[in-house]
């Protein structure tokens, strides 16, 4: 587990050049494909938020058992290595069998996110 307040601004890659991502609000870091999204229905601390498949240029915070909406889960604070900014969780285990399958996955708050389509223009 990486201290969420270290210096990690040379840790950011570029990737996914030419795809359609989520981008940090606050440093333009890619945290995610557009591809990779599974829900856009989820609650987060501030808002709606996403639920993803997978997320980069994130490091994790320390676990805790949170009482959410859809019951108890053991989930850890997710933080942009860009600019330290707390953009989301990541579920770790639930406690009800039919949350199950959150388990492994990134909630992105949607405050947190800029939607970038990268899309190409004819000339």
């Amino acid at each position: 587990m990486v201290d969420p307040s270290a210096d990690t601004k040379n840790q950011v890659i570029s990737t996914f050049h030419g795809h359609p991502r989520f981008i940090c609000a606050t440093c333009s870091a890619v945290l995610a494909l557009q591809d990779e999204l599974i829900s856009k229905s989820f609650s987060g601390r501030e808002g709606r938020g996403f639920l993803m498949h997978s997320a980069v240029n994130v490091k994790l915070g320390k676990k805790e058992d949170r009482p959410l909406l859809t019951g108890v889960h053991t989930v850890a604070d997710v933080f942009c290595v860009g600019c330290n900014d707390r953009v989301g969780w990541h579920y770790h285990k639930a406690a009800d069998s039919s949350q199950k399958y959150k388990e492994g996955k990134y909630l992105l708050e949607r405050e947190k996110l800029v939607k970038e389509n990268n899309w190409k223009l004819d000339e």
